[in-house]
């Protein structure tokens, strides 16, 4: 990683990774469940806050409206760095990042959040549009395969530094990270898909 460049801009930077992190905190699901009169996505259904939950639990307009609110926590802080305060990619991702950690862990919801999923595909599509669209053709195809969307989420982030670092090696440490901790979210995914529990979507639940 190059520290020179964050030293060269470590006050922006900090104020920019700040904010980032107060607008991910704002959560899309707790929010547009709240409107539509759902329930808290923290302890229904998955119990994730995100926008696969939200469909399960009041259909796809209040899903969408989550996904993009997720997306855009990702999409706006990363185009500021990089277009309109014309900063470094480094500290583009950065911003990114802190975006997504946010998301995963709202200051404004008790640090209960969602998985990152969507405000990943937003920060990466900002930082680096052919990337995200490698990355979401990935996910695209496992998900019509196979209908399991931790699985198609896991296997696209784990692809994704190895195009970053071909594409893009500026960005390639604070992707790694944001890939290893976005897995890591899905430790109950994992579980579950390993002792053959995790169902995906139209597959109906295994009788007791």
């Amino acid at each position: 990683m190059d520290f020179a460049t964050l030293q060269d801009h470590g006050l922006i930077t900090a104020l920019l990774c700040i904010a980032a992190y107060l607008g991910g905190s704002i959560s899309s699901a707790i929010l547009v469940c709240q409107l539509f009169g759902l329930p808290d996505p923290r302890t229904q259904g998955s119990n994730n806050p995100g926008a696969t939950n939200v469909l399960r639990l009041g259909g796809k307009p209040a899903a969408a409206l989550t996904l993009a609110g997720d997306v855009l926590k990702g999409v706006i802080p990363v185009l500021a760095a990089l277009y309109w305060l014309e900063l470094p990619v480094l500290i583009a991702a950065l911003t990114g990042w802190f975006a997504f950690l946010g998301h995963l862990f709202p200051v404004f919801f008790r640090f209960q959040g969602g998985k990152g999923v969507a405000t990943a595909f937003g920060l990466l599509f900002a930082l680096h549009w052919p990337t995200g669209l490698l990355t979401g053709g990935i996910w695209l195809c496992l998900f019509a395969l196979l209908r399991i969307s931790s699985l198609a989420s896991m296997v696209a982030f784990v692809v994704m530094p190895a195009v970053i670092a071909f594409w893009l090696p500026a960005a390639f440490w604070p992707m790694v990270l944001l890939s290893v901790v976005l897995i890591g979210r899905h430790h109950a995914n994992i579980r579950k898909l390993l002792s053959g529990e995790e169902l995906g979507f139209g597959k109906p639940k295994p009788r007791q």
